[in-house]
């Protein structure tokens, strides 16, 4: 069978142009076989192909990724490394074990995380700061006082914060009320992304530039790459919104492209102008709203675009047309930083589901899937490939038990409706953002 496309966007742009450029592993040129494939080197297969190598030290992982480490969303997302999820609307009590799976899930990625960059030295900006949400018009606001109520009922750690206070954090008077929930992280996803896939058990092996043309199923699955066969025997797709053809029953993932732009280093002075905090992220209250970062080595990125364009990522024209959008937002939140020109502008692709859920299944007794986490992968990627590595070695778990209890995401229509679907639901995700884009 066939992937859902056989061409796959190559460009480095964004976060990996902050730091130094990696060499990348060497692709696959020559056939092979191997008890445990992993397609995808995003957050997901990397975490599952560690637990892999982990419970069978003996055998042989290997791991295949369509392009290079970082140019998949694992390397082009904004870096919250979330530990409460927003479930937007008024607290529902009939909802609660699902809210406390959830972040048990989520929480369960951060400490794996944690443990792997304190364990291996990972410099990649990790700081244990928290998330700002905020609201800048009355929908958002409203909202605003919805997760605040549910905060306070979860009884998880977080600060309301009033238009003064924020602008005191943050250096801003755009935002008309806010709170901080404290747990939860910020990361450079480039560096980490990085370094996950260069510190990887010795018993792993990483193909770059590999992209899965075809695969057939049977008691081993074949699968073709440009240059060679696979033969594994068992296959765990961690490849988000692209999954194989066929390899989940019926569509149920989509990928939506999202566009920021990365400021120059700010001056001392200029820093000075954005509160009282030395780094920070802030994620809208309203689905569409910008998501806001000062990063620590003084730059800010803003990320407001979010469109179906087939999957792909923007053109150089559609990019700055988008960095228009992006200019007009950031000068409305920082008037004191309209001279600070952007250095950097990219586009990525998340995946998503019709009904807001994640794909964690077994397909057959030797393939399963695990992906599309609508713009929260970081953690919930790391444990899903955790949890699905112990699925596929018949372990049990907590973690694993909540995994499986992962609501399953809605079926999508195939082209040319999806991508009608598609192109509606998105437009729909900015209805009523007005302040907060």
């Amino acid at each position: 069978m066939s992937v859902n496309k056989a061409i796959f966007d190559h460009e480095t742009r964004g976060w990996v142009d902050l730091i130094p450029r990696r060499v990348a592993k060497q692709n696959l040129s020559s056939d092979l076989k191997t008890k445990w494939l992993v397609v995808g080197a995003g957050f997901t297969g990397l975490s599952c192909a560690r637990r892999l190598a982990e419970l069978n030290p003996q055998d042989k992982v290997v791991i295949v990724d369509a392009r290079e480490i970082g140019q998949n969303a694992s390397g082009r997302n904004s870096g919250y490394a979330v530990a409460h999820s927003h479930f937007s609307g008024l607290f529902k009590e009939s909802q609660l074990s699902q809210y406390e799976r959830v972040d048990r899930i989520n929480q369960a990625g951060l400490n794996s995380l944690r443990s792997l960059i304190v364990d291996n030295n990972i410099d990649c900006d990790f700081s244990d700061s928290g998330i700002y949400h905020t609201a800048a018009d009355n929908n958002s606001s409203k909202e605003c006082d919805h997760f605040i109520d549910y905060l306070a009922k979860r009884k998880i750690n977080h600060t309301p914060l009033s238009r003064v206070q924020l602008e005191e954090h943050l250096g801003t008077k755009w935002y008309k009320k806010g709170v901080k929930v404290e747990n939860g992280a910020l990361v450079q996803p480039a560096k980490l992304v990085f370094a996950l896939a260069d510190k990887l058990p010795k018993n792993v092996t990483l193909y770059e530039n590999t992209p899965v043309l075809k695969m057939s199923k049977g008691r081993v699955n074949v699968l073709v790459v440009p240059n060679a066969t696979i033969t594994a025997e068992k296959v765990i797709m961690a490849c988000n919104y692209e999954s194989l053809a066929h390899g989940q029953p019926k569509q149920r993932a989509v990928g939506v492209t999202l566009s920021g732009s990365i400021t120059r280093v700010l001056s001392k002075d200029e820093l000075v102008s954005l509160g009282s905090q030395p780094l920070w992220g802030v994620l809208s209250l309203h689905s569409g709203g910008a998501t806001v970062r000062l990063t620590s080595d003084g730059r800010i990125s803003i990320r407001n675009t979010a469109e179906y364009n087939n999957q792909t990522l923007l053109t150089d024209y559609q990019l700055l047309k988008r960095q228009q959008i992006h200019r007009q937002a950031f000068d409305n939140r920082f008037p004191q930083l309209v001279h600070v020109p952007f250095e950097h502008l990219y586009s990525g692709v998340e995946g998503v589901s019709a009904n807001k859920t994640n794909i964690f299944e077994k397909l057959s007794d030797n393939l399963f899937y695990a992906g599309c986490y609508n713009g929260s992968g970081i953690t919930k990627g790391t444990a899903f490939g955790m949890s699905m590595a112990e699925f596929a070695c018949d372990q049990k778990s907590e973690l694993l038990t909540d995994c499986l209890e992962t609501a399953k995401a809605s079926w999508l229509p195939p082209k040319p409706f999806l991508d009608i679907g598609a192109w509606y639901t998105t437009k729909q995700r900015f209805k009523g953002v007005g302040k907060d884009r």
